[in-house]
């Protein structure tokens, strides 16, 4: 059986719904986070479906030593256009807290303190992984002075903004991770061009903020960020403002919107072998406006065991790749995975997804969760110490 077969899909995906299952039943309850649930519940599945990506693109570079797109449409879209969903759930949300902030303001300051707090914990763990491993494959021997490895680190702590060199002159370090990283230099131009948005809602943020955005869009300028894929910011923007309508709503929540949810998604999968384009764009636009709108795929978005995935989705998206290099590379062996069927490869990969549910299911709940609630504590700090360190020096009298 040839190794792109879709029915190799299923294999994992079962082990990881029995997985989440299981957690649900013997652990915490998802987190409800309001009315977007289904939103909540599709941030597992495009994060596992991005494992899938991976692994597929695993098995050929195993056979050609080649890291490229698999050669069929379905595996090579399960990641791409996983990414650009979650790009339009970025625009989505972040675009309604603007909309909100109309009426309720909001706070810059804790805005971007608790966008590090929720990217920063868990991708530096991330990257103490890397390094182990890099340290292992060096057998403990430095390549490089210790200068150029720090540099190339500086470089790696910067979310890969400033570019992800191999360390220690291991070729392609970042194989290791599968490549993940190159998607959060996209979250963070986001990030930084939330203030300049604002103005198209009438919101005036401070101007330090202000500034900070320009500068930031004028740095994705010169590092000619891909604009297919700054249209899934848009996607995004545009559900948000699409499910402000009652009308809208209303037909999302209906079974046809689930039915046309999935007919747009499937279309984009049949039709198109990338997603590189203006058609794909719109049509993933179409099924996470209707998902943003209510569709749940029948309830299944909103099932407990789907939003448990979705708390865990960075986890699965920075993790997978490490646990997928430990397997192919130092649990089985590089040889032994290469000379495996396609069936028993997919077997492999079936067996350590419950491993990487678990996995990413702790350091949810050790390294993300914790560190998001510290959003509001560390801005009261950072603002206290701010107003200290800028406050003159009281004038000392002199006798007399």
């Amino acid at each position: 059986m040839y190794a792109t077969n879709p029915v190799f899909i299923l294999f994992p995906l079962l082990s990881v719904l029995a997985t989440a299952f299981f957690l649900k039943k013997f652990g915490d309850s998802p987190v409800d986070h309001g009315r977007f649930v289904g939103i909540d519940g599709l941030r597992g599945y495009l994060a596992f479906f991005v494992f899938v990506h991976h692994a597929a693109i695993w098995y050929f570079y195993l056979q050609i030593g080649t890291w490229t797109s698999p050669p069929s449409a379905l595996y090579t879209n399960l990641g791409q256009a996983s990414v650009a969903l979650f790009f339009m759930i970025t625009g989505f949300l972040f675009y309604n807290k603007l909309l909100d902030a109309r009426v309720r303001g909001i706070d810059w300051g804790k805005f971007f303190v608790s966008r590090v707090l929720r990217l920063l914990p868990l991708y530096l763990f991330m990257l103490f992984c890397m390094v182990t491993i890099v340290a292992f494959e060096s057998k403990g021997v430095l390549n490089e002075s210790v200068f150029v490895i720090a540099k190339s680190l500086v470089k790696w702590l910067s979310f890969t903004i400033l570019g992800d060199p191999d360390l220690n002159r291991l070729n392609d370090t970042w194989v290791i991770v599968a490549g993940v990283t190159w998607s959060l230099p996209y979250e963070w131009f986001f990030y930084l061009a939330l203030p300049v948005l604002a103005l198209t809602v009438r919101t005036v943020p401070p101007l330090p903020y202000l500034l900070l955005s320009l500068a930031g869009i004028s740095w994705a300028v010169l590092r000619r960020i891909d604009p297919p894929l700054l249209m899934a910011f848009g996607g995004g923007i545009f559900a948000a403002l699409a499910v402000r309508s009652r009308r809208v709503c209303k037909i999302a929540e209906m079974p046809v919107g689930s039915i046309l949810a999935v007919s747009c998604a499937v279309a984009v999968v049949l039709l198109f072998p990338k997603i590189n384009g203006s058609p794909q764009m719109i049509l993933l636009s179409l099924t996470f406006m209707l998902v943003a709108g209510g569709a749940t795929l029948f309830g299944g978005l909103a099932s407990p065991v789907s939003r448990i995935l979705g708390e865990m989705a960075y986890s699965m998206y920075l993790l997978h790749g490490i646990l997928l290099f430990i397997t192919i590379n130092y649990v089985i062996g590089n040889s032994q995975m290469r000379a495996m069927s396609a069936t028993s490869y997919w077997m492999v990969v079936t067996a350590i997804s419950p491993l990487l549910i678990i996995i990413c299911h702790v350091t949810c709940r050790t390294i993300e969760l914790p560190a998001m609630r510290q959003a509001t504590k560390l801005t009261a700090w950072l603002r206290s110490f701010w107003k200290r360190t800028a406050q003159p020096s009281a004038s000392i009298s002199r006798p007399g």
